[in-house]
């Protein structure tokens, strides 16, 4: 049987699943996840290799109307990775409705539809409509991005879906991101879990040291900056007597120190950047390009 290789967009609206999914099928935790919508920002790159297939995965911010100039690039972050890849995997949340407006936008392109989420349905009959529905964009696959149900169907209808090509990458890559960008990203999440409604969709984080020099004995130092756009904002990343500040740092660092296979000493600071998601510049700067 031919060896299948191509690249595959993680679609959908916010909060559908498509970070958990890549994480869930590349085996790691590279991609930020929590339960709020719009977790993902930019386009982050997976590589999933299974016997007869490579799958190269970009997970995708999530489709939603943009109001601010930094969901406005996220938005076009996306739209442009649809355009590029071989193949879309529209990830459903099977709790919500028939999405009919992007079951039309999506018509006539190349999809396998994820239903996600199924580990919720004690009673899977109860899906057979909505795999109806969702049958006209293309085949539908029952899958739960948290417990992997599901997906080595979803591997095979992908191998069906993508050209006879050899592996790109090694075996044993699962992605193309810098660790100092993914270590951005658990840092990221962190702010997401556990700050108030407001906080996390006003918080960039950028890696401005990451020192490997004692690497060979594990251990790594890594400076992070939190950027928030307002004082009153960085006094609650901060926390009363520091304790919010610490228990991202604590947690971001379980979840780096897993990545890195070493022990992680997490310098955090918080800066305040005035409107700074309005700003192109800075926008520019942090890799929000929409590209």
């Amino acid at each position: 049987m031919a060896h299948r290789t191509g690249t595959v967009a993680l679609v959908g609206r916010p909060n559908a699943g498509k970070s958990t999914l890549l994480n869930q099928l590349v085996g790691a935790r590279i991609a930020a996840v929590s339960p709020r919508p719009q977790t993902t920002r930019n386009r982050i790159m997976g590589v999933v290799t299974v016997p007869g297939l490579q799958a190269v995965l970009v997970d995708t911010p999530g489709l939603h109307g943009a109001k601010s100039e930094l969901n406005r690039r996220m938005v076009m972050a996306a739209e442009a990775a649809m355009a590029e890849v071989d193949l879309l995997c529209w990830i459903v949340d099977a709790f919500r409705p028939h999405d009919e407006e992007l079951a039309a936008r999506f018509a006539g392109k190349k999809v396998v539809v994820a239903l996600n989420k199924v580990d919720g349905f004690a009673d899977k009959p109860k899906l057979l409509p909505l795999m109806g529905a969702y049958g006209q964009n293309g085949v539908v696959v029952p899958i739960s991005a948290l417990t992997g149900e599901g997906t080595d169907t979803l591997l095979g209808e992908w191998a069906k879906a993508l050209p006879e090509g050899e592996a790109l990458y090694p075996d044993d890559q699962i992605t193309d991101a810098h660790e100092r960008d993914i270590c951005a990203e658990l840092v990221r999440e962190q702010v997401f879990l556990l700050c108030g409604q407001e906080i996390p969709y006003v918080t960039a984080i950028e890696i401005e040291g990451f020192d490997e020099t004692r690497r060979n004995e594990g251990y790594v130092t890594i400076h992070a900056r939190i950027m928030v756009e307002k004082q009153s904002q960085k006094a609650i990343v901060v926390g009363a007597g520091g304790k919010m500040i610490k228990r991202i740092g604590t947690d971001a660092r379980k979840r780096i120190e897993a990545l890195l296979d070493a022990k992680v000493d997490l310098r955090l600071f918080v800066v305040v950047e005035k409107d700074w998601t309005a700003n192109p510049r800075l926008l520019r700067e942090l890799g929000y390009t929409g590209e």
